[in-house]
């Protein structure tokens, strides 16, 4: 069943469906006076003698040309197949369904002044499963993603590559074998398809949706890792949390405590373990991957806002004035974006600190080194540490934010951009190496928790070793390590075992 867009109130839980599942999607048909009323002011406008940017006139440098009545369709199209210059690997097929669905939401808002056959042609493009190919550079975030949206539309207007049937086509021969017609853009409404946030917003929405799972899979990981490291749950205790009153911190916490519930391994050393306080890399967890939590929640906020935004230019108001302004530009994105970055890299570095813990057989309280029931002969797991480490650095580098740069385009007209585009696709690569420092994490605990033998851990962390070693063997003897780090990835990312499966910690903001 097709998923109802309603436009201003698209929540998080809809555009992480809309993401994760590829489904069929359709705009609330309540939108379709609106969006007819302001194409009837903008056709009406074009025929008219006042200069109106984009739909008599010329774009960017060029606004002061006018352009006669005649060639606005002609003016259209040169706009899709100039501006279509993006380069680079495509866009995922579910992250460019994502932005379909995106721009719906900003053209269902009945500003934009397109026609109602735009609409239905890209929920056209939807149903007979046609995903325009979508090169993943070429967009600074102002004035729009206008090149990779420029691809999306272009084959609406049947030029270009979709991927239709599992294949990479050109999009007028899918469109004749699916028997959909290519439209022919009248005024402004190419301006309008390729003027906007869409795509700098749907791949910071993928970051935010696969960074939440990795960060609190981390939670479950840290819970094997104290129990290994025969850490205390002291500092877990409610009212510390409380006391500070972050609501990151406190969840975090009370997770932990019901983690940890029932272990001997860490009732065992109570009375004889002569440690007053256990490394920060253990202690710290609620507080650190708490400010994680609540500052995902910050950056969802922004997204689910921008989400139902318009944002292409010009805007038809409600006064039937058609009037530019610049809600293109992405720096509320670029912010979100760079706000996500920090929080998976420090995610995986107290991760990162844990995995190093248990390896040392200096401080991981009597567990063998590397992890291995017979080291020298084996490696254990010391080089899955160095290559957490290595995914721990590269992700610090790439968190270094990317709002901060601008670059003058367009002859000097759009002379501050936001970055926002390979700011937010940048978290694509980090949430990849998160979930793997993460696997790596859990093939650690697991491993030094067995090794506590005879002693128990709790029941919940039996279940999650036990989805563990469905996926990766215990570690007796060396063996090749990679496969096992990917499908211990797959495993954090699925989000039904390590990723709070009871929904104790949710990503939840209310502004929708």
């Amino acid at each position: 069943m097709a998923i109802l867009l309603e436009p201003g109130k698209a929540s998080l839980s809809v555009l992480e469906k809309l993401y994760r599942e590829g489904a069929a999607f359709r705009l609330d048909r309540a939108s379709k006076e609106g969006i007819e009323s302001a194409a009837q002011r903008v056709a009406e406008t074009a025929q008219g003698n006042a200069p109106i940017y984009g739909v008599n006139t010329g774009f960017g440098k060029l606004a002061s040309v006018r352009i006669a009545a005649d060639d606005i369709e002609t003016l259209q199209r040169n706009l899709i197949l100039s501006h279509s210059a993006g380069t680079g690997v495509p866009l995922s097929r579910n992250v460019t369904r994502l932005i379909m669905a995106l721009k719906l939401l900003s053209l269902g808002r009945g500003a934009s002044g397109i026609r109602w056959e735009i609409v239905e042609l890209i929920e056209a493009f939807i149903n007979a499963d046609i995903t325009p190919v979508v090169p993943a550079q070429g967009s600074v975030g102002a004035s729009g993603d206008l090149a990779p949206l420029a691809h999306m539309t272009a084959a609406l207007i049947g030029e270009g590559e979709v991927f239709y049937r599992g294949d990479r086509v050109p999009a007028r021969k899918a469109m004749d074998d699916a028997g959909v017609r290519p439209i022919v853009l009248t005024a402004k409404e190419g301006l309008a398809m390729i003027n906007g946030t869409q795509v700098s917003t749907a791949l910071a929405l993928a970051g935010l949706f696969d960074a939440w799972r990795t960060v609190t899979a981390s939670i479950a990981t840290s819970a094997l890792s104290i129990d290994a490291a025969m850490g205390t749950a002291a500092p877990f205790h409610d009212e510390i949390h409380q006391l500070r009153g972050h609501r990151g911190q406190i969840e975090v916490a009370a997770r932990l405590r019901s983690l940890l519930d029932g272990s001997e391994i860490v009732s065992s050393h109570s009375e004889r373990d002569e440690r007053v306080q256990d490394p920060y890399c253990l202690r710290c967890q609620p507080q650190v991957v708490g400010a994680c939590l609540d500052l995902l929640r910050q950056a969802a906020r922004t997204l689910e806002v921008e989400a139902n935004a318009v944002t292409d230019n010009p805007l038809v108001l409600g006064d039937g004035n058609i009037v530019s302004g610049g809600n293109f530009h992405a720096e509320p994105v670029a912010f979100a974006a760079d706000q996500i970055a920090i929080a998976v890299s420090e995610a995986g570095s107290i991760s990162q600190r844990r995995i190093s813990l248990l390896v040392d057989p200096s401080l991981s309280y009597g567990l063998p080194a590397f992890l291995t029931p017979t080291p020298g002969l084996n490696s254990g797991l010391m080089i899955a540490e160095v290559t957490s480490a290595a995914l721990m650095s590269e992700n610090k580098a790439l968190a270094n934010p990317r709002s901060v740069d601008s670059t003058p385009t367009s002859a000097n007209q759009e002379d501050h951009v936001s970055m926002a585009c390979h700011g937010a696709r940048r978290l694509g690569d980090m949430t990849q190496n998160l979930a793997r420092i993460v696997a790596i994490e859990a093939m650690a605990g697991a491993q030094g928790v067995e090794l506590r033998s005879p002693l128990k851990t709790s029941p919940k962390l039996n279940e999650i070793i036990g989805a563990i070693r469905e996926r990766c063997p215990k570690l007796d003897k060396d063996r090749m390590l990679n496969d096992d780090i990917e499908s211990l990835k797959s495993l954090v990312l699925d989000g039904d075992v390590l990723s709070n499966p009871a929904n104790t910690v949710e990503l939840v903001v209310g502004s929708s």
